[in-house]
């Protein structure tokens, strides 16, 4: 049976892999997870959450009874029903003033992304630039749609900003139109890299003069190691609607809620690029869950609108499993390099061997422990030598045994060389 080729794409298989080969080793510490901690998940805070939404509708908004149960258990808006709420926040935690019409409620991320993209594929010529290393599901998004992912290389200051314009001009004498450059400005997944505040601004004024998008994904942003200011985003330094900022609510508030969104102030004909993949959408998932958003948004009432107070204990695990994971790299391998992020959940390891999918089976069968090899997150192109650490849902026990289980695969592999 013939099927849509994209689906043989490695983008595409790459997650049902590890997923797979995680399953089958559940004793396995896993390094490889980018999902949240755990450590304070409560049934009880889900109801609470719903109560608080509830309270809202019938308080603030005025609803009657009748209102409120239609707007939790009927069809929602395809747009929204939290928008108000995610315009709080982004006010509150990143500065970002944004109407609530601007915005679209999404499931997860990944179909934010999705959107956005479909949108922007007008045409067979039309391409996006990712900065590479690369998210594999914007990647595994843009092969949905036929559309080319170009990469621009990263580099210490997250972006390197002249070979971006050589892409972006060898695109254009290729007959090709780059549309947007997708991008993780802080603490990016997988690098960890993040953009200094020169940058940020420097690559805004490039997409003004090269006329292109800036796809601003951000889920990591509100954890840092240190406890100094945060970097603006690149949306709320956007005074010309440069930036589609996608946002996520997994690592911030409730991971199983599904819940994501974008913000597409960008004008198009007589109203918003919102509005437009609000069409989109409907064709596709119709609405995201309204009990879904309403937890999320009994989180955000709780916490004032603020995702900065709500992860207060899980931002703190992290900074702790961080720097367990790098003292712990240090002690068991000083002849290797790795990067030394300023937050987030990733780390990589630069390794003297060569590094895929066969390898990792070997490790979580025979040495008891998960990692991701990162030529996932080069397309195939890159990455060889190279494996991602993830400590965000690992506990403060496992680090260093998952360690000590790493450092005798790589004493495996090197005596075997």
């Amino acid at each position: 049976m013939n099927l849509f080729p994209a689906l043989a794409d490695p983008a595409l298989t790459s997650m049902n892999l590890l997923n797979e080969i995680a399953e089958r080793h559940p004793a396995a510490i896993s390094f490889a997870a980018g999902r949240p901690t755990e450590e304070h998940f409560c049934y009880d805070d889900l109801t609470r959450y719903l109560d608080a939404y509830r309270t809202y509708l019938l308080q603030d908004k005025g609803y009657t009874d009748a209102q409120v149960n239609r707007e939790l258990m009927q069809y929602g808006r395809t747009q929204g029903v939290i928008n108000d709420l995610v315009a709080r926040n982004l006010l509150v935690d990143e500065g970002i003033t944004a109407s609530p019409e601007s915005i679209v409620v999404t499931v997860g991320c990944q179909e934010a992304m999705f959107l956005v993209l479909r949108a922007l594929r007008a045409t067979p010529s039309d391409v996006v630039l990712a900065v590479a290393p690369t998210y594999v599901g914007v990647v595994g998004a843009a092969r949905l749609l036929d559309m080319p992912v170009l990469p621009v290389r990263s580099g210490p200051s997250g972006v390197d900003l002249d070979d971006l314009v050589t892409q972006l001009r060898s695109a254009r004498a290729a007959g090709l139109r780059p549309r947007a450059l997708y991008l993780i400005p802080e603490f990016a997944n997988p690098s960890g890299v993040s953009l200094d505040l020169e940058t940020r601004h420097r690559l805004l004024s490039l997409a003004a003069s090269e006329d292109f998008l800036l796809l601003e994904d951000n889920p990591y942003g509100l954890f840092q190691r240190g406890f100094t200011t945060r970097p603006p985003t690149l949306k709320a330094l956007d005074s010309s609607s440069r930036v589609i900022y996608l946002g996520s609510f997994a690592k911030t508030a409730v991971p199983g809620a599904r819940v994501g969104y974008v913000v597409a102030d960008q004008p198009v004909g007589t109203g918003l690029l919102s509005f437009e993949l609000a069409k989109l959408k409907s064709m596709l998932t119709v609405n995201t869950s309204p009990i879904a958003q309403a937890v999320v948004g009994g989180k955000l009432l709780e916490h004032g609108c603020s995702l900065v107070s709500a992860n207060v204990r899980e931002a703190a695990i992290y900074r702790r499993n961080m720097t367990l994971l790098l003292n712990g790299l240090a002690t068991r391998f000083p002849s290797a390099t790795w990067t030394v992020p300023s937050g987030g959940f990733f780390v990589v390891l630069s390794v003297d061997f060569h590094v895929d999918d066969a390898l990792l089976a070997h490790s979580a069968s025979r040495h008891g422990v998960l990692w991701t090899p990162m030529h996932h997150f080069y397309g195939g192109a890159g990455g060889h030598n190279q494996l991602r650490l993830s400590c965000s849902s690992v506990t403060p026990a496992q680090i260093p045994e998952g360690l000590d289980r790493l450092a005798a695969l790589v004493s495996d592999v090197r005596r075997a060389a």
